[in-house]
């Protein structure tokens, strides 16, 4: 059917076709149909908008930054998170629930825009707040209290238990006293230390030794002091300046109070034990801060860990058990770090199987690319350890080498194409954050003098024991890549070990609750005994030689775990041992047999894998060995 319209009308054709009619004359146009876009389409257009505004690692942003529509739909699919009413933060789609990353990355900028939009200029941080953040203490706090004339005393709940409170204040204090830090108004660390009270030495000694070191002279502080008339406080902190090696600075103090006409008789704010080396003056607050700490904890780890074997005598031996204890390392370190690698993907790997150039599937293959890495990574990670039983410098050769660890541990993604070749120079350039924890890692700009102050005392450092426990936990503390610093501290770990004659410890990862909290306890708190413990429970177990025989052969099939069990013997210590049926069939081509017989048949490379497991501490919760299935496939195909 065709409706005939006369002077440029537009008419239907039964072919669905816009006709043009011009003095009865017929044209064909293109039909003109408006397609709706789809929601992955409408949720592209919300996510650009966004990226615009993260332009500068921006993360906290006002409700009416986006339109309504896309900022519902942005926090409806988990990009967006809700702080209060008006604010929001990034967030990430794939966060588990109650995951209080997004959040701690993003509270001191809430802080500052906050502070900014609700105050003005007419607020500041208090003297107590400041100090710490001058003295690198990175833990994010229960509460933080900004003080303004414009404040209502007013508590404010944000997210994951933290808090804002609003402080009414007379008047704003000097401009002078005040500094900007990252959109934060802070006191400055002169004026920090003359506001906050004598106890808060006692209570804060690291941050606040810190601070006092990083003082160049004593100028700044004597002008507020004389400016007050603070002689009490004069006395205390001249105190707290002969404390920590800078008798000079204190007795100009109590010179020039009493050239003014005070009275001040100098005390010591610190108690006894809190004496934590002598820091360099003028050293950046984060190499002070690592310096104080190296100091307050390295006791703590000699007392709770055991005494170091010396080097090895025969160095091919220790590192032959290295060689062997490859794949335990390799399933726990990467498996601590999230990763979902299985011990055949770790051996494809070792045995060349893995190829990104002629494989698609590996070359996309996220966990096979992190395993070809640590392979790479454990091979000069080895090289190092060789050198080390040699006789080099642990401390030197660390400095020297550990970016080609890191190069090694990330080059399988540069080939892929998953990270640039720039990625990989040198450290962070911005902000990394610890997934749950409280602690977040120092600013990136700090890293840059966190480093050569870490080396140095790793380098000074005469105890193995030390510079293992703590090389690992500063390093880690530090956080100096964007990625793999837990496999990188545990790399550090092992060749510091290596220094002392320990052998190569792996960390389960059915420790890894414990580990993690344990490193969360020594960052927070400076409690470094949990994972002191921890890591000389693993160095113990290694240094005890376990030797796994095998003289009863009485093996049976259990019906309820689909398993055959099997019997060892560490000394007067019965071993109880089992070995999947998954990995009968897959690594000993089991199916459709009877798997008593495979097992009597395969019984030397079980038996051997078995004996591997047990001597690298691989063991069940209860000290038994499981066997899964990849973990012995390249054994069997080698027999």
């Amino acid at each position: 059917m065709l409706v005939l319209a006369r002077h440029h009308m537009l008419v239907m054709t039964q072919h669905n076709m816009l006709v043009l009619a011009r003095h009865n004359k017929l044209v064909l146009a293109p039909k003109m149909v408006r397609v709706m876009p789809t929601p992955n389409e409408k949720l592209a257009e919300s996510l650009d908008a966004l990226k615009a505004l993260q332009e500068g690692g921006r993360r906290v942003f006002r409700s009416d930054d986006l339109s309504r529509v896309h900022r519902e739909r942005l926090v409806e699919n988990g990009f967006l998170q809700e702080v209060i009413k008006g604010w929001l933060i990034s967030a990430s789609p794939g966060a588990r629930a109650g995951d209080s990353t997004p959040w701690y990355a993003s509270f001191w900028e809430f802080c500052a825009l906050y502070g900014a939009e609700r105050f003005g200029d007419e607020w500041h941080l208090s003297a107590e707040e400041s100090l710490w953040l001058h003295g690198e203490k990175t833990v994010i706090p229960g509460q933080i209290v900004v003080c303004s004339p414009k404040g209502a005393n007013h508590l404010l709940k944000l997210l994951y238990g933290t808090s804002l409170y609003d402080l009414k204040v007379p008047d704003m204090p000097p401009a002078p006293n005040l500094v900007m830090r990252e959109g934060l108004r802070l006191f400055s660390p002169a004026a920090s230390l003359v506001g906050v009270g004598e106890t808060f030495f006692a209570r804060n000694p690291v941050e606040s030794q810190v601070v006092l070191a990083s003082l160049a002279d004593e100028s700044d502080l004597l002008r507020l002091l004389l400016d007050g008339g603070n002689s009490t406080k004069a006395g205390y902190l001249a105190g707290a300046f002969r404390r920590i090696g800078r008798p000079e600075l204190a007795e100009e103090i109590v010179r020039a109070m009493k050239r003014a006409g005070y009275d001040v008789r100098e005390s010591d704010p610190f108690e006894a034990a809190q004496t934590f080396g002598r820091p360099r003056p003028g050293a950046a607050p984060i190499a002070g801060r690592l310096e104080m700490m190296w100091q307050a904890t390295r006791d703590t780890v000699i007392k709770n860990f055991p005494k170091a074997p010396g080097l090895p005598k025969d160095s091919g031996a220790y590192l032959q058990n290295v060689d062997e204890i490859y794949l335990s390392d390799a399933y726990h370190s990467l498996s601590i770090e999230g990763y979902s690698v299985t011990p055949d993907l770790i051996e494809k790997v070792r045995g060349g199987g893995w190829n990104s150039e002629r494989n698609e599937r590996d070359r996309k293959d996220h966990d096979a690319l992190a395993a070809r890495g640590y392979w790479q990574a454990f091979n000069v990670v080895k090289e190092s350890v060789s050198k080390v039983l040699g006789g080099a410098n642990p401390g030197a050769l660390a400095r020297a080498e550990h970016k080609e660890w890191y190069g090694e541990l990330f080059q399988p993604f540069v080939t892929a194409g998953v990270f640039r070749a720039s990625d990989l120079a040198g450290y962070r350039n911005n902000a990394v954050y610890l997934r749950t924890s409280h602690y977040a890692p120092p600013r990136w700009e700090a890293v840059r003098d966190a480093m050569p102050a870490f080396f140095d005392l790793l380098e000074k450092e005469s105890e193995p024991s030390v510079r293992a426990v703590l090389g690992h936990w500063l390093f880690g503390y530090i956080h100096p890549y964007p990625d793999g610093n837990g496999r990188m501290a545990r790399f550090l770990m092992n060749v510091m070990l290596a220094s002392g004659g320990y052998p190569w410890t792996l960390i389960r990862v059915r420790d890894r609750n414990a580990y993690l909290a344990a490193l969360d306890r020594a960052s927070i708190d400076m409690d470094i005994k949990p994972f002191t413990t921890l890591i000389a429970q693993r160095v113990r177990w290694a240094l005890e030689k376990h030797d796994l025989k095998f003289p009863d052969q009485a093996e049976k099939w259990d019906f309820d775990r689909e398993v055959v069990l099997f019997f060892g013997q560490d000394g007067d210590n019965r071993v109880r041992c089992a070995i999947s049926r998954e990995a009968l069939d897959d690594d000993f081509r089991g199916d459709g047999r009877d798997k008593v017989e495979v097992f009597k048949e395969n019984r030397a490379a079980i038996e051997q894998g078995a004996r591997q497991k047990y001597a690298a501490g691989d063991t069940e919760t209860d000290g038994s060995i499981l066997i899964h299935s990849g973990e012995l496939k390249p054994r069997a195909a080698r027999k």
